[in-house]
């Protein structure tokens, strides 16, 4: 009877131990970037990006092991700048399998920071599950003094892990502050503090090993514009042209007799721009090529032009809100798999 009951206390303590253990399921997909980087010496600016794999920059963070249970993936290797819409097909296609398979409870992409928002923002739009992904990365490579890399790879892993971060979409955790992906973008070419949300400012941060959130989920993904591209090869030719004093139509006009799909106008202001440019709009309409108002200006609103000098309905052109010019090219990318009816692309725009 004794070795009954000694069985069975033990099974229990076996038991209990093994769900005391059972740790938060991280799957790290990585693409290069700054965070990758090697330097020649410590204490120079000169670098190559995506030289270091991911295994190896793990092996700054050892404690994450005792907190996470990480496994790393190494998707691409290359700067950011060399990012290309494959890898964005490439990454979400995974990330949804990822979570189909129910392989991990969130997952990290490690990203070099010069086209970190513009990752962020297309996986925003074309990942379904509400488990989160975050994307980080560093200012300064793995060899340099001061590294930033390390510890945003490690508040990373910890956002991903956190309950809280559940149901929040898509998300940057850099230098110790959580941003949505719609809002965030880099401010600063060189400092550690790179990036920012003028619109909205952060929603969170990350410190002392502790996630903390300013706020509640602003939507579900049911109330999120999603698109979904499993069965998607290629998407429609967007470009963007930037306005200025006495700005020249030519790259305008040469993108509409590419036959693009669409064009976004950094516009200036309020996403205006000259008389020779509405001209090559009309050209545009004629010629069936959806244009997008947006803003070269880092903040604020493009709203819906409706004077007889300005008007979106006569000029068949799509106010981007609060789209900055590259994130107003991913959605109109992406919007237009859907429809080219101007009054929809519209209401995405608005809706996003």
């Amino acid at each position: 009877m004794k070795n009954i009951f000694l069985s069975l206390f033990i099974a229990c303590v076996l038991h209990l131990n093994g769900a005391a253990q059972k740790l938060p399921r991280v799957i790290i997909l990585a693409t290069g970037g700054t965070i990758a980087g090697k330097g020649a010496s410590p204490d120079r600016a000169a670098y190559e990006s995506g030289k270091i794999p991911i295994q190896d920059l793990l092996i700054a963070i050892p404690s994450i092991n005792k907190l996470v249970d990480v496994k790393g993936e190494q998707v691409a290797n290359v700067t950011s700048s060399n990012i290309t819409i494959e890898i964005w097909m490439k990454l979400a296609k995974r990330i949804n399998e990822i979570f189909t398979n129910n392989e991990a409870d969130g997952i990290v992409i490690t990203h070099g920071t010069d086209t970190q928002e513009e990752t962020a923002y297309f996986l925003s739009l074309t990942i379904l599950s509400d488990k989160p992904v975050v994307l980080t990365g560093s200012m300064r490579p793995s060899t340099a003094i001061s590294a930033d890399g390390p510890k945003n790879l490690y508040d990373a892993i910890l956002v991903a892990a956190a309950p809280q971060s559940k149901g929040r979409g898509v998300i940057q955790s850099f230098n110790e502050m959580i941003y949505d992906a719609k809002n965030v973008t880099k401010i600063n070419t060189i400092n550690v503090n790179a990036f920012s949300a003028p619109n909205a400012g952060p929603i969170g941060k990350v410190y002392d090993g502790q996630v903390k959130y300013y706020s509640q989920p602003i939507y579900t993904n049911n109330q999120k514009p999603f698109f979904d591209i499993s069965k998607i090869t290629q998407l429609p030719k967007v470009e963007i042209v930037y306005m200025y004093v006495d700005a020249s139509t030519t790259p305008l006009n040469a993108l509409i007799n590419e036959k693009v799909d669409g064009i976004v106008i950094a516009g200036a202001g309020n996403g205006s721009y000259n008389k020779a440019f509405e001209g090559a709009a009309e050209n545009a309409k004629q010629k069936g090529v959806a244009i997008v108002r947006s803003s070269r200006v880092v903040s604020g609103n493009i709203t819906i032009a409706t004077t007889e000098e300005f008007n979106d309905v006569k000029m068949n052109t799509v106010a981007a809100f609060d789209h900055n010019p590259q994130k107003a090219r991913i959605l109109l990318m992406l919007a237009l798999t859907k429809t080219r009816d101007r009054e929809k692309l519209q209401e995405i725009f608005m809706n996003d």
